[in-house]
């Protein structure tokens, strides 16, 4: 019994120095091991929040359209003879477009002209005999109904003249029908009658479309809420209207508000505008789709961020700021306007603080980043274009 008790307490003893041994060899083999290296910092693009004045602007759709267009028609029966402009040619109000043959109309002018000093020699002859008639009556050489009746001649022949100048004006005006002019500056459309061909105010085509194109109109809706506060900016002043390609990337023209129309659309909910824009650059053509930014107001010291530095979680927007220790932190945000590449922000940042805008998605609050090009932040998601899922 003594020798198992010796054998026991012997196994034991060396099972303690065996435990003991593991824990000094870990121990000093941890400690031979280097530290665990830092995870890198995520590369970002960053930028910084912008105070200054913003426009509160008001976005819509709209079409564009020519303030003028006229189809040139003939007013009178003829032979189209002459043409004298080329297919989408710029002209000048005045100048001349087509003619007519116009000898159909000349000679009823002629003829016109020949009744006119025909009656006004009569009226001449009938002038002086009533002249010399009431020199006799005052003689009583004469009776006096014979002065009466020269006097009725006289005005018969005054009226003859007036009939025959109504005659003329009107043979003038038509002689003046056989050529078309531009009633405006505009371009012109697609030949419509070729010549030689018989044309007629009963024509259901006119020669040619003339169109207006300087300046020009943009035609755009609104929500009906926003008509008191245009109608508020047009009672300060004019208001800037400022018009964009349909893909509103593309600014192609600043104008002026012209007129809010007198009814809004009740099926709709909206309402409709007219702008006037120089359109010097011919950039803007009737019939085409375009954007159209209203300025009622500028917010003075304003703050800005891109409009990529924002996301969307389940409690509303925030950003990702950057702190002094290159480590983000998440930030709410309250956001009054994205305009473009630019939010204005209310409430949640301070001017000068700097934010990421490219590389949101590889953060989390904490995450240690390194601002760089916009080219070395890798894998971009929709949360790093900007985009709201």
């Amino acid at each position: 019994m003594m020798r198992r008790g010796w054998t026991k307490l012997a196994l034991t003893a060396f099972a303690v120095a065996l435990v003991t041994g593991g824990i000094v060899l870990y121990s000093r083999r941890d400690r031979d091991q280097p530290p665990a290296a830092p995870a890198p910092a995520v590369p970002v693009v960053t930028a910084q929040v912008q105070q200054r004045d913003e426009p509160i602007v008001l976005s819509g759709i709209g079409t564009v359209e020519a303030l003028n267009t006229a189809s040139i028609q003939s007013q009178v029966t003829g032979v189209l003879e002459e043409v004298d402009f080329t297919e989408g040619q710029t002209v000048k109000k005045g100048d001349v477009l087509a003619k007519i043959d116009p000898r159909l109309y000349q000679a009823a002018l002629t003829q016109a002209q020949g009744q006119l000093a025909r009656d006004t020699a009569l009226h001449g002859q009938a002038q002086s005999d009533l002249a010399r008639y009431e020199a006799l009556g005052r003689e009583d050489s004469i009776a006096l109904q014979q002065v009466a009746d020269q006097k009725f001649l006289v005005a018969q022949y005054a009226a003859d003249m007036v009939t025959d100048q109504g005659l003329i004006n009107s043979d003038q005006t038509n002689l003046d029908y056989t050529t078309l002019r531009a009633p405006f500056d505009g371009v012109t459309g697609i030949l419509q009658i070729q010549i030689g061909n018989l044309i007629q105010p009963t024509n259901a085509t006119g020669i040619v479309v003339l169109t207006q194109v300087q300046p020009i109109s943009v035609v755009f809706i609104l929500p009906n809420a926003d008509i008191t506060s245009v109608q508020e900016a047009m009672a300060r002043g004019p208001v800037q209207a400022t018009v964009y390609d349909q893909s509103g990337k593309k600014e192609l023209d600043v104008g002026t508000l012209l007129a809010i129309n007198n009814q809004a659309a009740t099926t709709s909910g909206t309402v409709q505008l007219k702008a006037i824009f120089a359109n010097q650059q011919r950039q803007l053509w009737p019939g085409t789709f375009v954007n159209v930014d209203l300025t009622t107001s500028v917010v003075h010291d304003a703050l800005t961020v891109p409009t990529n530095a924002l996301q969307q979680n389940n409690q509303g927007q925030f950003v990702f700021v950057v702190g002094a220790d290159n480590r983000v932190a998440v930030r709410p945000v309250e956001v009054a306007q994205r305009l473009h590449t630019a939010a204005l922000v209310t409430k949640g940042l301070q001017a000068g603080e700097t934010v990421v805008v490219q590389g949101q998605y590889r953060l989390a609050p904490g995450t240690l980043v390194a601002a760089t090009e916009p080219a070395n932040v890798l894998n971009p998601s929709t949360a790093s274009a900007g985009m709201l899922p």
